[in-house]
C-alpha cells in the first residue's frame, strides 16, 4: 500500500508539469484507473466542495488552538504549579465542553438533514432544543463545580509526585476554576448558534467570531497574566478572565450576525416567538441525540479518568501531558475539522436523498482525512523535541513531553480514520452504534488497560501512554466494517418532512 501511494505521488508530480486543464483532468483519471483508486479519489469539484467547508473550520480551530498554545506557554512561564493547576482545571472544563458538543451535535444531525431537504421549520425547532438543553446543562455543571470542584481537582494530586508543590497547585486550580465558571453559559450559547450556522453551510461567520475571540483572549492574557500596561499581574486568574471575556465577545458576534442576516438564515425568523418544539420532533431528537450525548459524557469523563491514571506517576507527568496536549491539539485540528466536514457533507446528501452519492463521497472523505493526517503527523513528530524547550520547567518534564508528542504524531493517521468513521455513522443518525463504537469501547477496552497498568504494574508512563493510543487500532477495524456495510445510510429528514 505504501509503495502504491509512492508511485501515485510521483505520477501526480509529473501531471503538474503538463500544461492545460484538459491534460490535468485526463491524467488524473488515468492515475485513478491505473491504481484502482477511483472509489477513493474524488474529482476537482469534490475537493473544491470539501475545501470550501473544511478550510474555515480548520482556520478557526487552528487559530483557537494556536492562541490556546500561546496562553499555555504564558502560564507555563509562571511555573510548573500554575501550569499544572490550570491543566487539571481545564480537564474538568473539557468534560463540560464535550457535553455541550454532544447536545449540539445530537440535534445537529437532524439540523443538517433538515437543511438538505429545505425544512427550515425543522431547523428552527432543533435550534430551540439546543438552546434549552444547553442552558439546563450549564446550570447542572455550575452546581457540580460550586460544591465539588475542589475535590475533583484534588483527585489529580498525589503525594507520590516527584515534582512541584501539591498545595500550591490546588490553589491555582481552584482560583482558575472559580473565574472560568462565569464563561460556561456563553460557551453553550455560542455552540448552539455556531453549530446551526455550520449545518446550513455558513462556516465563515463562526470562523470569524472564533478568530476575534482568540485574539481578544491572547491580548488580555498578555496584559492580565504578566501585568502589562498598568494592569495588575493576576497570573492564572488573569488567564481565566481573558478566556471568559473572549467567550462573551464570540457570542455577541454570532448572535448579532445571525439575527441581522435573516435572508441568509431563515431559521432565525421567529426563533424566539415562543419556544414550542413539536413533541414528535423532540422525541426524535432525544432518540437520536441521547445516545450521542451519553457517548460524549462518558467519553469526556473517560478522558479525565485516563488523565487521572497518568497523574498517579507524579505531577511531572501532569505537566508533561499538558505540554504535549497543547501542541498535539494544534495538529489535531486536521482530523477534527475533516470529521466536521464528513458530518456536514454526508448529512446534507442523506437529507437530500442522494444516498449513492453519499456513500461514494464518504469513502473519498475518509481517504482524504487519513492522507492529511499522515502529513500532519509527520510534521508533529519532527518538532517533538523542540516544543517542550519553550516551557520553564524541568528537563524530566521536557523529555516526557517529547515522547508523548512523538507518539501522537505516529498515531495521527489512526485518529484520522477513527474520527471520520465516527462522523460517518453519526451523520446517518446511528447514534446507538456510535455510542458502542466510541465511549463504550473506551470504557470496556482502553480504560481498564490503563487503569491496571498504572496502578498494578511498574510499567513506565511512556509505554502506558503508547498502549493507550494503540487500542484505537481495534476501533479502526470495527469502523471499517461498519462503514463498508453502509449501516449509516438513511434519510431521517424525509421521515420528519411533515414536522
Amino acid at each position: 500500500m505504501h509503495g502504491k501511494c509512492f508511485y501515485v505521488i510521483l505520477e501526480i508530480s509529473d501531471i503538474i508539469k503538463v500544461a492545460g486543464r484538459g491534460a490535468l483532468e485526463v491524467s488524473t483519471d488515468r492515475i485513478r484507473e491505473k491504481h484502482g483508486l477511483a472509489s477513493l479519489i474524488g474529482d476537482r469539484a469534490f475537493y473544491r466542495k470539501v475545501m470550501i467547508i473544511v478550510m474555515p473550520i480548520i482556520v478557526q480551530n487552528a487559530i483557537t488552538n494556536f492562541v490556546g498554545m500561546l496562553d499555555n506557554i504564558m502560564v507555563g512561564q509562571v511555573g510548573t504549579e500554575p501550569m499544572s493547576g490550570v491543566a487539571i482545571t481545564n480537564q474538568l472544563m473539557f468534560v463540560f465542553n464535550i457535553c455541550v458538543f454532544g447536545i449540539v451535535a445530537g440535534a445537529g444531525i437532524l439540523g443538517a438533514q433538515f437543511y438538505g431537504s429545505g425544512n427550515y421549520d425543522g431547523m428552527r425547532h432543533t435550534f430551540r432544543f439546543k438552546l434549552a438543553v444547553g442552558c439546563g446543562l450549564t446550570a447542572a455543571f455550575l452546581v457540580v463545580f460550586t460544591f465539588w470542584g475542589d475535590n475533583l481537582i484534588q483527585a489529580f494530586l498525589h503525594e507520590g509526585s516527584g515534582e512541584g508543590d501539591l498545595e500550591k497547585t490546588l490553589e491555582f486550580g481552584k482560583d482558575y476554576l472559580h473565574v472560568m465558571m462565569v464563561g460556561l453559559l456563553p460557551f453553550a450559547l455560542v455552540q448552539a448558534y455556531a453549530g446551526t450556522l455550520r449545518e446550513s453551510g455558513q462556516t465563515v461567520v463562526p470562523m470569524t467570531a472564533g478568530i476575534v475571540a482568540v485574539l481578544v483572549n491572547l491580548v488580555f492574557n498578555y496584559i492580565l497574566i504578566f501585568g502589562k500596561f498598568g494592569a495588575p499581574a493576576l497570573g492564572v486568574v488573569g488567564a481565566a478572565i481573558a478566556t471568559v471575556l473572549s467567550r462573551f465577545v464570540e457570542l455577541a458576534i454570532v448572535v448579532i450576525w445571525t439575527h441581522s442576516h435573516r435572508e441568509q438564515n431563515p431559521f432565525a425568523v421567529g426563533l424566539y416567538r415562543g419556544f414550542r418544539i413539536p413533541a414528535a420532533l423532540a422525541l426524535k431528537i432525544l432518540k437520536v441525540g441521547t445516545p450521542l450525548f451519553l457517548n460524549e459524557v462518558l467519553w469526556s469523563v473517560g478522558m479525565a479518568l485516563l488523565a487521572q491514571c497518568y497523574s498517579l506517576r507524579g505531577l511531572e507527568v501532569v505537566a508533561a501531558i499538558n505540554i504535549a496536549n497543547t501542541i498535539c491539539n494544534l495538529f489535531n485540528v486536521v482530523f477534527i475539522s475533516m470529521g466536521n466536514a464528513v458530518g456536514i457533507i454526508i448529512g446534507q446528501l442523506l437529507g437530500a436523498g442522494k444516498l449513492e452519492q453519499a456513500k461514494r463521497e464518504d469513502a473519498q472523505l475518509i481517504a482524504f482525512s487519513v492522507f492529511c493526517c499522515m502529513i500532519s503527523g509527520l510534521a508533529l513528530f519532527s518538532i517533538a523535541g523542540l516544543f517542550p524547550l519553550i516551557y520553564n520547567t524541568t528537563v524530566d518534564v521536557q523529555l516526557l513531553a517529547t515522547r508523548f508528542i512523538q507518539i501522537c504524531g505516529l498515531c495521527m493517521p489512526i485518529f484520522g480514520f477513527v474520527n471520520a468513521a465516527y462522523f460517518t455513522l453519526r451523520a446517518g443518525g446511528k447514534t446507538v452504534i456510535t455510542f458502542f463504537f466510541d465511549s463504550a469501547f473506551m470504557w470496556v477496552a482502553t480504560i481498564p488497560v490503563v487503569f491496571v497498568l498504572s496502578r498494578y504494574t511498574g510499567m513506565g508512563i511512556v509505554w502506558i501512554y503508547l498502549i493507550c493510543q494503540l487500542t484505537d487500532l481495534i476501533k479502526c477495524a470495527i469502523g471499517f466494517v461498519l462503514v463498508r456495510k453502509g449501516v449509516w445510510i438513511q434519510n431521517m429528514a424525509l421521515e420528519e418532512k411533515s414536522v
